[in-house]
């Protein structure tokens, strides 16, 4: 899906520079770069993704998942140079108009980039979000942002020649920069967006709220086996989750009981989540202190009369 992306923003570069120079808009060339830069951006998702799957080695323990929260910063980075450059440029046009011609062919091939790009873009976000894929998902915005200023595109375009139509006697040409400036804009935000989230990533931010509470629920589940959890950390590298906790036991369980239990917990939390390691660290239930205390899965008669001894 990464190479049709590539390819897709190829064509759509050429088309839009070539439509650009004839109709002399501005926005058209703005939208142009903007494309090369999703080429640009495609070619280091494809790059990434196929890094990251490959496996882990001597110098790389761990895999290579973490090269898509890099390919998903560069991207970022790559949307705000855009946006810049559409913004700059946008506004030098505003205080130096110039004449617009065939608009028609800057609404048609805006038209079909809109379209090229939706296609491609769903499938992006279909299989970015079955592999949790950063650079997936990150391409997918980034064509989604190429969506949205190619719709703003053509609302200043055609309100250019709607109002040459009806008003033949105003010129209405400065909509096609303020279009651009919209554009310019638009890119911005959603570039400075993914940086936060790259840069969240890339400092092993925890796992969403719901996903832990999921992980917490499925512990508690488990009760007689375990009597509690604490110390829980989570993060992730690029598609792959990395979950790690302390569990409390029965101190009179065997080596054997307590692997079982591993392999047991292990198998429910990759069941709902998949592609996850787990990390698990046993201790044995003695006496209730501190975190332990919030995360204990007995109840509170069960604490005072001593049941968790028995269980």
């Amino acid at each position: 899906m990464a190479l049709l992306s590539v390819c897709s923003n190829t064509f759509l570069v050429i088309g839009k520079f070539t439509i650009g120079s004839i109709v002399g808009s501005v926005s058209i060339i703005s939208e142009a770069i903007h494309s090369c830069m999703d080429m640009v951006a495609s070619g280091i998702a494809l790059f990434a993704v196929r890094t990251a799957e490959l496996p882990p080695d001597e110098e790389h323990p761990y895999g290579h998942g973490r090269i898509e929260n890099v390919s998903s910063m560069i991207e970022s980075l790559l949307i705000l140079l855009a946006g810049a450059w559409i913004l700059y440029e946008s506004i030098h046009k505003l205080f130096h108009p110039e004449p617009i011609q065939q608009i028609w062919l800057g609404v048609g091939i805006m038209l079909v980039s809109s379209l090229v790009n939706l296609f491609v873009a769903r499938g992006l976000f279909k299989i970015g979000r079955k592999m949790n894929s950063a650079a997936l998902l990150g391409d997918a915005w980034h064509l989604m942002t190429d969506i949205w200023t190619s719709a703003g595109v053509m609302a200043g375009l055609f309100c250019i020649w709607l109002g040459g139509l009806l008003m033949p006697n105003i010129q209405l040409t400065f909509l096609d920069p303020v279009a651009g400036i919209v554009v310019a804009l638009m890119i911005i935000r959603t570039g400075i967006n993914l940086l936060v989230e790259s840069a969240n990533q890339l400092m092993d931010e925890h796992l969403p709220p719901e996903e832990e509470e999921l992980i917490k629920n499925h512990l508690l589940e488990l009760k007689p086996k375990i009597r509690g959890y604490h110390k829980m950390k989570s993060r992730r590298v690029g598609n792959k989750r990395y979950i790690e906790f302390h569990l409390k036991v029965d101190g009179n369980m065997s080596v054997t009981e307590v692997h079982n239990l591993s392999h047991h917990i292990q198998e429910v939390i990759e069941e709902h989540l998949p592609n996850c390691s787990v990390s698990i660290h046993f201790e044995p239930c003695e006496e209730c202190i501190g975190e332990c205390k919030k995360h204990c899965a007995l109840t509170p008669e069960e604490r005072v009369q001593g049941m968790f001894w028995k269980l």
